[in-house]
């Protein structure tokens, strides 16, 4: 039978029953989980393109550390995060990891290369997988597939070890993982499975382990940024708004000018890797009126645009999350898509394909040229980008076509990308700003959306974090389109923010007071079949009695507020008095209003099985049994108790392994 027909005809078990009433007991206090103490808490931003990871003692939460410099770093890049980039040996075992990972697979011969793995943005499949599995693969730039879960868990013991040996160093005596409490974030977008992934494979790296899941917490990208921005202080951002014409300069000349005074200031702070955060709320916020004033944090990355409207509760500041975090992959990636399609169109997609399988690492090349070309882009800029072709693409279009790249760009029609003599393409800023505007155009539009949207009123911020928040034609598009509705801020270092918010969260979790559910919740149950109201397919007869089945009993609505750690109870009793094996079945769903278990889009998460053999006979004939939903930060736990005989099951919701 499918996995979603009737349970209780297929199981021959007659499952369970609501008991009259059904009522919810809200219970606070049912975590009494003793607080571990760390000594350090490391946070991880695992970007889709970069990643970095920064740590705070327990003892001194004033001071953020973000890591060591690395070796290597791109020129136009500022190298305080390293590319998400990992290479394996031909016998696929680590090798390396960010600029160490590229450079090494750069240098290798040709012939050689195709035998090693190397993988970059993979961050993204998690994101675009449907039915992501502990199975799912990832295909290396040779072509090979590698399970993910295994790359995930390389890439974050590999963080893991550096950030232990950098704590080992400073401290002088060797670090234990038992002594870190680790943070990793994820786009708060991501469906359930991609966050239960992420805590599987920090399992595998070692940092964590299920019997000890408190050490490690899956936080959410824009969350953290919305922590971090909270202790803004004035000098610490730029507020695009502020900057109107002035004398006939228009604004985007005075972003620009703000942008440069503000990369001066974060120059000099470079070497210096140590943040303070004061232990206060920023003045701005002595703005926002409490109960009514809203911010918005827009959280644009590499791979994903994610966006959380949150409120501030003074005085001590806790957040609450008033609209469900919405967003897509609208990231800077996409430019990089656009340039490809665009390098399609001048030397031919079946150049492009082969290019990029024959010549593995001078696309990697090509792709670092582009990079520092699109950091450059600006909305005022009147001089061309120019963008190096690498000697081996030039030669091997040649041999491909048996003619010249200068000769493909004068035929191909494409009149804003030139050839310079200098063996480069020579793009106008017209044409640079053209390969962003899809992408920007996706990010105003849904920012829209979620203004127009009844539970977004009275927006006074909206803070633009994440790396691709650093580009000014972003920042001038959103500053365009709703600079009239809020103001539009970026703290200074824009693309730590997540990074020095993430330890922020680590320290403290509770500041998250609030949570909007991402699904519905519930269990699979019998009720008491009504003529007229049940469907006549859904009548199943037990003993006499008749049922209606695979009814869906709701725990919690999508998009239901959810206080931290706050439990739904509900109790039920088994259908059929003598039962001794109760399985309760638990399933969510995309959809507020779901009847049946077996409507599309329901998906089974968790089952808790209960076994009553061998208790004492003497129970009463209404046996009941208390099922417990508690929400917590990332993750969901279930529990059900017999309530005669105190016997319970607790099982952590599942969307990987159903």
């Amino acid at each position: 039978t499918s996995a979603y027909s009737s349970p209780a005809k297929s199981l021959g078990d007659p499952g369970i029953t609501p008991l009259s009433p059904s009522h919810i007991a809200k219970d606070s206090d049912a975590d009494d989980a003793v607080e571990q103490l760390f000594l350090v808490v490391v946070a991880i931003d695992f970007g889709t393109t970069s990643s970095g990871y920064a740590y705070s003692f327990t003892k001194e939460p004033e001071c953020i550390h973000v890591m060591r410099r690395w070796e290597g770093g791109d020129p136009g890049v500022s190298n305080q995060k390293t590319p998400t980039t990992i290479l394996l040996t031909p016998e696929r075992k680590f090798h390396s990891f960010g600029y160490a990972a590229r450079d090494f697979y750069h240098d290798l011969d040709p012939t050689e290369s195709k035998h090693w793995l190397y993988f970059e943005k993979f961050k993204m499949k998690l994101h675009t997988t449907g039915n992501l599995t502990m199975e799912t693969d990832l295909t290396a730039a040779n072509g090979k597939k590698v399970k993910a879960l295994e790359i995930f868990a390389y890439a974050l013991q590999f963080f893991k070890e550096q950030a232990l040996k950098e704590l080992s160093d400073q401290g002088g005596s060797d670090f234990e993982n038992t002594e870190v409490r680790w943070v990793i974030t994820v786009p708060a977008i991501w469906k359930q499975p991609a966050k239960q992934f992420m805590r599987q494979a920090a399992y595998k790296a070692g940092m964590a382990s299920p019997e000890n899941p408190e050490q490690l917490i899956i936080a959410l990208e824009p969350e953290a940024a919305s922590i971090y921005c909270r202790k803004l202080r004035l000098h610490q951002m730029i507020d695009l708004s502020s900057r109107a014409p002035v004398n006939g300069y228009s604004p985007s000349d005075t972003i620009g000018t703000g942008f440069t005074q503000a990369k001066e200031h974060v120059r000099r702070n470079r070497q210096s890797r140590t943040f303070l955060v004061e232990n206060v709320i920023g003045e701005i916020w002595s703005e926002l009126e409490e109960g009514s004033d809203r911010y918005i944090v827009v959280d644009s990355g590499g791979g994903t645009v994610d966006m959380t409207v949150h409120q501030i509760r003074l005085p001590e500041g806790h957040l609450k999350e008033l609209y469900k975090a919405t967003g897509g992959p609208y990231g800077s990636l996409g430019v990089d898509y656009e340039f490809e399609k665009l390098l399609c169109k001048i030397f031919g997609e079946d150049f492009i394909e082969q290019f990029k399988i024959k010549r593995p690492a001078a696309w990697v090349d090509l792709m670092i040229a582009f990079e520092s070309r699109k950091r450059a882009a600006a909305p005022d800029r009147t001089n061309p980008l120019n963008i190096t072709l690498p000697f081996s693409f030039i030669d091997y279009y040649k041999k491909f076509r048996g003619h010249s790249v200068e000769h493909a760009l004068r035929k191909s029609n494409v009149d804003f990308v030139k050839w310079s003599s200098q063996g480069m393409l020579r793009m106008s800023p017209d044409a640079m700003n053209a390969l962003f505007k899809p992408t920007i155009d996706q990010i105003v539009q849904h920012l829209s959306d979620v203004f127009d949207k009844p539970e977004v009123t009275n927006v006074k911020f909206l803070f633009l974090v994440g790396g691709f928040a650093e580009s000014p034609l972003l920042q001038q598009a959103v500053q365009s389109a709703f600079g009239s509705r809020c103001r539009v801020i970026i703290p200074q270092d824009v693309g730590l923010t997540i990074l020095k918010g993430a330890v922020l969260f680590g320290l403290d979790p509770a500041v998250i007071k609030v949570r909007r559910s991402p699904l519905t919740y519930g269990v699979g149950v019998l009720n008491r079949f009504v003529e007229g109201k049940h469907p006549p397919e859904k009548l199943l007869i037990k003993d006499g009695t008749r049922w209606c089945t695979d009814v869906f009993d709701k725990f919690i609505s999508a998009d239901q507020s959810v206080a931290l750690g706050e439990t739904v109870t509900r109790s039920y009793t088994p259908a059929k008095p003598s039962q001794l094996v109760i399985v309760i079945n638990i399933y969510s769903s995309e959809q507020d209003n779901v009847s049946f278990i077996t409507e599309s889009g329901v998906k089974k998460c968790g089952t808790l099985r209960l076994d009553l053999t061998g208790t004492d006979a003497s129970v009463p004939n209404r046996r009941e049994i208390k099922t417990l939903m508690q929400f917590g930060d990332t993750e969901i736990k279930a529990m059900a108790i017999d309530v005669a005989t105190s016997k319970s099951v607790k099982v952590g919701i599942d969307f990987l392994n159903y």
